[in-house]
This record gives C-alpha cells, sequence and structure tokens, in this order.
C-alpha cells in the first residue's frame, strides 16, 4: 500500500528537539525525515521531495538563511524556520529570505502543528485551483471573482490599494507577511521602507473589517515583522 502521509523534514541539529518534534508528527499522522546539518538537510530535500520543511537557523555547518536560499532555487516546498533567535531581525531575514513561517523556540506541539496544518493548507491552495470565495470568520466574506467584500451580508466599499493589500493576505492567509513583502507587492519596490502607507491602510481596512479595530481578531500584528491574516480567531 502506498503512503500517502504528507512528509516533513526535520534539520536541526539538537537530537532532543529533533525527537519532541519526531514523536509530535508521528502522533499527528505525519511521515519524518530527519538531519542534522545543511548539506544533508538539502541533500535530503533533493532525494525525498518532502511536503515541509522545519528548519533551525544554528546549524553547525552554515546558517539555515543558506539553506532557505538554496532550496528556493528549485522548490516552493514550504519552510517554517524553529529557531531560538527571537529577534525580530532574524525573523524579517528568515522570512525575506522565502520562509514561510517561524516559529520560536521554545515552543508546544499544538501551536506547532497548527503552523504546520497552515503551511499545508496554503501550499494545496496555490498548487490548485484557489478559492473563488475565502470566508474570514463568521462576518467577513471575500469573492475573489466578483471582486466583492462583506461584512454580515453588507457590501463594504474598498479603495483600489485597500482591496489589493486585502486580496494579498487572503491568498497567504495563516502565513506571516513581511513589511518589506507587503509594500513591494502592493505598491511597489520602489517603496520597500516606507511603513507609514502600510500602517495606514492596515488601519483603514481593521476599520471597515473588524468589529473591534483596536483589538483585531483576524488582521493580526506580528510585532516588528509584518502582519498575519487568520481566517479563524
Amino acid at each position: 500500500m502506498t503512503d500517502t502521509r504528507p512528509v516533513v523534514l526535520i534539520v536541526d541539529d539538537e537530537p532532543q528537539m529533533r525527537k519532541f518534534v519526531r514523536i509530535t508528527l508521528a502522533a499527528n499522522g505525519y511521515g519524518v525525515i530527519e538531519a542534522s546539518t545543511a548539506a544533508e538537510g538539502i541533500q535530503q530535500a533533493a532525494a525525498h521531495t518532502p511536503d515541509l520543511m522545519l528548519l533551525d537557523l544554528g546549524l553547525p555547518d552554515a546558517d539555515g538563511s543558506e539553506v532557505t536560499r538554496r532550496i528556493r532555487e528549485w522548490s516552493t516546498m514550504p519552510i517554517i524556520v524553529i529557531s531560538a533567535r527571537g529577534k525580530e531581525e532574524s525573523k524579517v531575514l528568515a522570512l525575506d529570505d522565502g520562509a514561510d513561517d517561524y516559529v520560536t523556540k521554545p515552543f508546544g506541539a499544538g501551536e506547532l502543528m497548527a503552523r504546520v496544518r497552515v503551511a499545508l493548507r496554503h501550499a494545496a491552495r496555490v498548487a490548485g485551483t484557489p478559492e473563488a470565495v475565502v470566508q474570514i470568520g463568521d462576518a467577513i466574506r471575500v469573492d475573489l471573482v466578483r471582486r466583492v467584500v462583506e461584512v454580515r451580508g453588507q457590501e463594504v466599499h474598498l479603495t483600489p490599494i485597500e482591496y489589493k493589500l486585502l486580496t494579498l493576505l487572503v491568498k497567504h492567509a495563516g502565513m506571516v507577511l513581511t513589511h518589506r513583502q507587503l509594500l513591494e507587492q502592493v505598491w511597489g519596490p520602489g517603496h520597500a521602507h516606507q511603513m507609514q502607507y502600510l500602517r495606514v491602510y492596515m488601519t483603514q481596512l481593521r476599520h471597515k473589517l473588524e468589529q473591534e479595530p483596536a483589538r483585531p481578531k483576524y488582521f493580526v500584528t506580528e510585532p516588528g515583522v509584518g502582519y498575519r491574516l487568520r481566517l479563524e480567531a
């Protein structure tokens, strides 16, 4: 019988961390491949084409960001960084280099599995037919074909920039997008450092779509890094 379980590649030089992650993944029905160095991680990724990679940054032979850059030369496999480096700069660098998400050590099994499921769902959406209608919570509905946004059944008018920002977040729902990624894709490469644009428009989106804009449930700030759209509160 063919094994159809999603396969996750763990690249981490700490045996105890690999054991914890391996047990967590196996208990949730995932296949597991392991590597303890950057070189071995790249080799395993090429040999086995796993569905997702969990990548530590502090590897003995190279920084994990180098692994991300190498993998991105030939693969769109989701990469979630798992690292003890909690500084904002490390998160931003890893995400800008091509990682899809970032989990800071120590983390719980529940948080890890939630991030894994989101990354795999996002990869499946990208590979398959995109959803025409996206439901955010129980009140917000985004029809990407008709370009209509509704809150509790009432159509909400968005400016072209607001709509572009919303659709970018929707298409990457559950994933963190850095300030730079959002600015470059919504406003263009020349606006990568104009943070005030992003703050103003994100505030406007929250006021139009969130029930409590000052305490947003769905359009969530990742401090110092960027924003994440949650489909469920």
